[in-house]
């Protein structure tokens, strides 16, 4: 069980970038909680699954000795999520999803690539946790800090093309 927990369903185990295949198995899974819940229930389900996953790294890393095994991608699931309660942050029924003005859709892409791209490149913050803290913090930690970075990041890029929209109408 804790095996399928720390991969994601398996999804780590895949040959080539198991981290992108983790957030893309987290991105549609958050995106469904948004449609048929609320960003709260989503916000709330990453902050228990961080937990629970902090520990059950720590003992995955007790007994293996490993850190940071790239085949766990529970961190990814725990900062999409993270980055899908910030942006879009919004509930809208399944008719919608493919309804671009409503930004519901291209907040969850930009904040599947944003994340991405702070979870590999790790600036700042985010990679002095990577580099600093250890066990399950260490391993969770640099992805929930990535996963707000992209959602506020998102957010903020959709506000200024709304604004920019606005302005030169």
């Amino acid at each position: 069980m804790n095996w399928f927990f720390l991969t994601v369903g398996y999804s780590g185990l895949s040959p080539k970038a198991p981290g992108t295949m983790g957030t893309l198995v987290s991105l549609p899974l958050g995106m469904l909680i948004l449609l048929y819940f609320d960003t709260t229930t989503l916000f709330l389900a990453a902050s228990l699954i961080s937990i629970i996953a902090i520990k059950v790294i720590n003992e995955y890393e007790e007994e293996s000795g490993t850190h940071d095994n790239q085949k766990i991608v529970i961190d990814e699931l725990a900062g999409m999520w993270f980055a899908l309660s910030v942006a879009p942050a919004i509930s809208i029924s399944a008719n919608q999803l493919f309804d671009l003005q409503n930004g519901f859709l291209i907040q969850s892409l930009l904040s599947f690539a944003l994340f991405r791209a702070f979870d590999i490149t790790k600036p700042s913050i985010i990679g002095r946790i990577d580099r600093e803290a250890k066990g399950g913090v260490g391993v969770m930690g640099d992805d929930i800090i990535a996963g707000f970075a992209a959602g506020i990041s998102s957010a903020a890029l959709w506000q200024g093309w709304l604004a920019l929209q606005e302005y030169i109408a």
